[in-house]
């Protein structure tokens, strides 16, 4: 995984290029009533209850502590982006779920 492409899509949005849509659209949108708009390809979404994304594990599930890392260890990560303590909590998970496997 290189510094550019940690798999995060990143949007600007530009003040001096707004998007647009057409007058005619436009003016559908607005007289549009709540009750006419079309929600058939939605599926119903109750008792959901929404999480921050990155939020996999529990925070009471963490412990901070001390780790001594290899240098260029914590280097490859940091390159990744922001969140690379993350990552690097993920990397070690994978081998938590392989040795558990082998066993």
């Amino acid at each position: 995984m290189s510094a550019k492409n940690t798999g995060t899509v990143k949007f600007r949005l530009d003040s001096k290029k707004l998007p647009t849509l057409p007058k005619k659209k436009l003016d559908a949108l607005r007289k549009l009533k709540d009750d006419e708009i079309d929600y058939s390809d939605i599926p119903p979404q109750t008792n959901v209850k929404w999480t921050r994304p990155g939020a996999l594990v529990p925070t009471e599930n963490k412990r901070q502590i001390t780790l001594r890392l290899d240098a260029d260890v914590v280097s490859f990560f940091k390159k990744t982006g922001k969140r690379y303590q993350s990552r690097i909590n993920a990397a070690l998970r994978e081998y938590v779920n392989a040795q558990k496997k082998v066993s």
